[in-house]
């Protein structure tokens, strides 16, 4: 059980990184922007005040300095890498089990953004296709070819429906992102999962709505919604299933 265990902590480690991402980029801040501060009153953070997911406990989610709120989506960000990086270990001790917590963190920290901003950078799902060539090479399942169809039908397949959108009814129905995205995942899991989590994601979104709405919050029917998070949250459970069921 030491793959579960170490794939966790790196998780808790990669996810510290990636929610400064998630927390800066969108604002046009540069990811390595100096050392640590609190955005509130600027001060420095001390080591003790960046240990990954302990800090924010310790400290109740609060700056030590001047007692502002943390941004949440910090401990939240950490602690999904770190169950993330837990699971991939359980599934697959190994290689395998890295490469599969790399994939989560990536589509973890592209939902992140995508709900924040309704933005899926190039540069981040580009890395995650990159990847998911790069593990079908070393002959990770599914198979290399499996996994080139994956990435063209998904691609392909959202373009088209975005493409047949735009015509029927004159806007835009999809973001430029989310084929992009769906191709990546296609590049991971292969061609044969697509269509249950095409339906998974619809789900999670129908899910979204109706959430919204028994708040009291109104969804208008143009409402732009973060589809290609969706996309992200369907994606993963399935590369675990196929993962467990192949072993």
């Amino acid at each position: 059980m030491i793959w579960p265990l170490l794939l966790a902590v790196l998780g808790a480690i990669v996810g510290s990184f990636l929610a400064t991402i998630v927390v800066r980029w969108p604002e046009g801040r540069r990811v390595r922007d100096g050392r640590s501060a609190c955005d509130a009153c600027g001060a420095t953070l001390r080591a003790t005040e960046l240990v990954p997911l302990a800090s924010a406990i310790v400290q109740r989610g609060r700056c030590r300095r001047c007692d502002a709120r943390i941004d949440p989506r910090h401990m939240w960000i950490e602690l999904g890498c770190t169950l993330i990086g837990a699971a991939a270990g359980y599934v697959a001790p190994g290689p395998v089990g890295a490469a599969g917590a790399m994939f989560g963190w990536l589509l973890l920290t592209l939902a992140a953004l995508d709900m924040a901003a309704l933005w899926l950078p190039d540069a981040l799902t580009g890395a995650l296709a990159l990847a998911g060539v790069a593990t079908g090479a070393l002959g990770v399942m599914p198979a290399i070819e499996d996994r080139l169809i994956g990435g063209a039908i998904g691609f392909a397949s959202l373009w088209a429906i975005a493409c047949g959108y735009r015509l029927m009814r004159g806007r835009d129905g999809l973001g430029g992102g989310d084929p992009k995205l769906f191709g990546a995942i296609g590049l991971w899991l292969g061609w044969r999962l697509l269509p249950g989590v095409m339906l998974l994601a619809a789900l999670v979104g129908l899910g979204a709505v109706l959430a919204a709405r028994l708040t009291g919050r109104e969804v208008a029917a143009d409402a732009k919604l973060p589809f290609g998070a969706f996309l992200a949250i369907a994606a993963y459970p399935a590369w675990l299933m196929m993962i467990g069921l192949g072993a």
